[in-house]
């Protein structure tokens, strides 16, 4: 007697995801490059991949995306050296060469994707503010009912989404996001290291607030935890720990 998968692939259709990275920028705080997040970016591939899912990378600007030096498992600080699964994709000279020639989400068309995954990084909360055709697409796509993910410091997106009543698409609506329990924990480690004064923060402005602020139910489960939560057909994931989370919510979603 054979089971039957409750989420069988279908290799003649199969799902297929938009992963946005945000381009590259300098941190108006820092005056650092900043960048996405390599596990937010392969974890999540990875996760798609085996379920038989096609992917495809976009940026704000398209081409080349750059990622936080901390999230490489080759930088010397070994910060994300246990990061196999990153490594992974670094070392594999085809999956690479994606991050060099991400497309334009001007040319991202909510009719041809089943869901849109916002990773994060630093760079979202100095570069989303005039993303304002991710911030309409994004909202497209959960108007339209189609599954749309944010992850870490890519919930900053969800600051600008408006829905087409011009109400904060996550008033009323459950969330997660980078924690201030983890901001406090990373300015607490900079200045530490003195790579940055005390006092000063490395975020602009905080997730967890401004979630808050706009009427969202802001959850989260702990520092470092690896959690994402799902309300209706919109999902998002607390921090770069969160990409396996957040992208089996949005399987689950997507019906396997």
């Amino acid at each position: 007697m054979s089971v039957r998968d409750p989420n069988p692939l279908d290799s003649r259709h199969p799902k297929r995801v938009a992963i946005v990275l945000s381009s590259p920028a300098i941190s108006t705080t820092t005056g650092w490059p900043v960048g996405f997040w390599w596990s937010e970016l392969t974890h999540p591939w990875l996760a798609f991949r085996e379920r038989g899912y096609e992917v495809v990378l976009y940026s704000p600007a398209g081409g080349r995306c750059e990622a936080d030096s901390l999230s490489d498992p080759r930088d010397p600080s070994r910060y994300s050296d246990t990061d196999l699964i990153s490594l992974g994709f670094l070392s594999t000279p085809k999956l690479a060469a994606l991050v060099e020639a991400t497309r334009p989400v001007s040319e991202l068309s909510v009719d041809g994707f089943d869901a849109i995954v916002v990773a994060g990084g630093q760079a979202p909360m100095f570069t989303f503010e005039k993303a304002t055709e991710l911030q309409r697409l994004f909202v497209a796509f959960f108007e339209a009912g189609k599954v749309a993910a944010a992850l870490c410091h890519g919930v900053a997106l969800l600051r600008y989404a408006r829905l087409s009543s011009g109400e904060a698409l996550v008033k009323g609506r459950t969330v997660t996001g980078f924690a201030n329990i983890e901001e406090d924990f990373a300015d607490q480690a900079v200045w530490e290291m003195g790579a940055l004064t005390r006092g000063t923060h490395l975020m602009p402005w905080r997730i967890e607030d401004e979630m808050r602020a706009l009427g969202a139910n802001y959850v989260q489960a702990g520092l470092w935890r690896d959690f994402a939560v799902r309300d209706g057909n919109l999902i998002t994931g607390q921090q770069n720990f969160s990409g396996a989370a957040t992208a089996r919510l949005v399987i689950e979603a997507l019906g396997g």
